[in-house]
This record gives structure tokens, sequence and C-alpha cells, in this order.
């Protein structure tokens, strides 16, 4: 009989990333609680863990307190999209600052590691280049992206506040353009609309002229992160970046999409978004150094394998 390194609880687990995290921790011998409201998630993302006995789902919003004896949180659950977390401003802002406070009171009770997914938008619009975890950014506290961009730098607060004030294991990521497989289709983010638009024939939209730049970490290399960082010893709080440093302009990869993908279906060109940030790339020093973490799996190889991923969703 195998016994189970512990319980982990992750939230927003039936999400893009924190469904692939449940398939991780399952295969690393943990028992998992998913958590999810399924607000930009779908239960399909978990449908072939339910018969798994050691997995657990429950159906609960985060902005509301939770009453589970758990040893390791990954607390994920927050609209990561602008077409998600635009759609209700508010409620994106309760899910950071109210589910942080929550996850973190939880943690406090069971004595839990906590670690959350922060964001590359604290760096809003940056001025530093590449981003540094030491920089503090260039955000606009009161534009439509706000509700993440402010969200999530107000739930970085609270956890070093813990940190500080209750002595809590506290872990802090800041994710960087990740992508890869159960990616939601219409989720807004570049590389899905890509692949979609491409796959179903419609033209790519690119804002701008496509010369501002993202760094796309692939799902697999980020799973490996988020493990080395919650494994990392009680003095490694973060924040750390977590991303592919390789860097290159949205028309790049609509370039590739349309190659890989075998259909050119046009591009279409529209003014850029407020508060878009023209550059981003994560300096991972710190992750190398302290987590022994850089990725692996090059752009063109995990485009691969979303592409093939979105084919089959297309095709159901």
């Amino acid at each position: 009989m195998t016994i189970a390194k512990g319980r982990a609880l992750v939230t927003g687990g039936a999400g893009f990333i924190g469904s692939h995290l449940c398939d991780r921790l399952l295969a690393d011998g943990y028992n998992v609680l998913c958590v999810d409201n399924y607000y930009s998630s779908t239960k399909d993302n978990i449908a072939h863990l339910l018969e798994n006995p050691h997995f657990e789902v429950l159906r609960h919003d985060v902005t509301f307190p939770l009453y589970v004896e758990v040893d390791e949180i990954y607390h994920l659950a927050c609209p990561a999209s602008p077409i998600h977390y635009q759609r209700d401003p508010v409620q994106t802002t309760k899910t950071a600052v109210h589910g942080s406070i929550n996850m973190l009171g939880l943690a406090k009770r069971t004595g839990a590691k906590i670690l959350t997914t922060s964001t590359s938008e604290v760096y809003g619009d940056p001025q530093v280049h590449p981003q540094t975890e030491d920089y503090w950014g260039n955000v606009n506290p009161i534009g439509s992206r706000a509700c993440y961009d402010e969200g999530k730098r107000a739930a970085e607060t609270l956890f070093f506040d813990y940190h500080r004030q209750h002595n809590l294991k506290i872990k802090v990521v800041r994710l960087f353009n990740t992508y890869g497989p159960r990616m939601h289709p219409n989720d807004g983010r570049v590389v899905s609309n890509f692949v979609v638009s491409a796959l179903t024939g419609k033209p790519i939209t690119i804002y701008g002229e496509g010369q501002q730049t993202r760094s796309f970490c692939y799902v697999d290399d980020l799973i490996d992160g988020l493990i080395a960082m919650m494994n990392s010893g009680d003095e490694v709080t973060g924040p750390i970046n977590l991303g592919n440093p390789g860097e290159f302009t949205i028309a790049e990869l609509a370039a590739e999409v349309i190659l890989q993908t075998g259909v050119d279906p046009g591009i279409e060109y529209l003014p850029l978004p407020q508060d878009d940030p023209t550059r981003r790339q994560p300096d991972i020093t710190r992750a190398k150094q302290t987590l022994g973490w850089e990725p692996t799996i090059e752009l063109k190889a995990g485009l691969a394998k979303t592409i093939e991923y979105f084919r089959g969703v297309l095709a159901r």
C-alpha cells in the first residue's frame, strides 16, 4: 500500500495550470483536494481524475472561508486572462484579496505551507528590462487592468505581512505567459487566440504593429517550477520569477502559428489596448540559483503540442 506524502489543496484546480498541477501532485504521491468555482475553468480539465481515490473536488468560491485540513496549499484561484478578469473587475479584486486572506487564514490555522501564483503583471508596462524581482513596477492603479494587476500586488503584500506577523511559511512566484493544453479556447490570451483563429480560418488579430514582446513558458516547465518552489527551504519566500526568458514579438508568434498550423487566415490589426505592456521578459537568475530551475521546452515544441490539443478540442 502506498502512503501518500500528505494532502495538498489546489485552489483554481480545474483551471488550465491548476489541472496540470493536480496531475503532477497525484503522480508524486499526494492526496489532492481541488477547489474551484468554475468561473473561468471547466470540469473537463479534471474529468480524467474523478475516479482517482486520492483526488477530491469541492465547488467553492475562495472569497468565502474554507474549513479543511491540509498540509500544503497551492493558491492559484483567480481569473487570469483579460476577458475573464475584466468581465467582473470588482469580483476579480475580491478574489485576489479576500481569497488570499482566506487561504492565508487556513494556512495559519493548519500550519500548512502556502504558495501563491502572482503574475508578471505586477511589473505593469516595465521601464526595466528584463524584469527582476526587485523591480517595483510601473502599474496604472485606476486602469481597466488594475483589478488584476493591483489585486495581485495586494495579494503579495498580504502574503509577506502574514509571514512577518504570523511566521507563516509562504512562497510567492510570478508567472510569465504560460501556455499549453487545456487553455480555454476563448480566454483572450495571445497563444490561444492565434491558434484558434488559424485553425478556424479567422484572421489573426494583432494589436498595434505586433512589435510588443512576450516570453512564453510551456505549462510542463512551469509545473516543475511550482513544485521546486514548494519543496524549497522555509527561508525561500520569493518572490521568484517563473517564465521562459526567450523573448518573441507578437508578430513572430503569429508567423510561427501560421507555419505550424499550415493555415494563413490573414492578419487584422487593431489599436493597442489600454496599459498593454510593450515588453515582457523574466530575469530568472533567482530561480536558477535558488531552485535549480529553468525551462527546457522551446516555443516551437510547446506550440506543436498546444496546436494538437486545440485541433482535438475544435473537432469535438
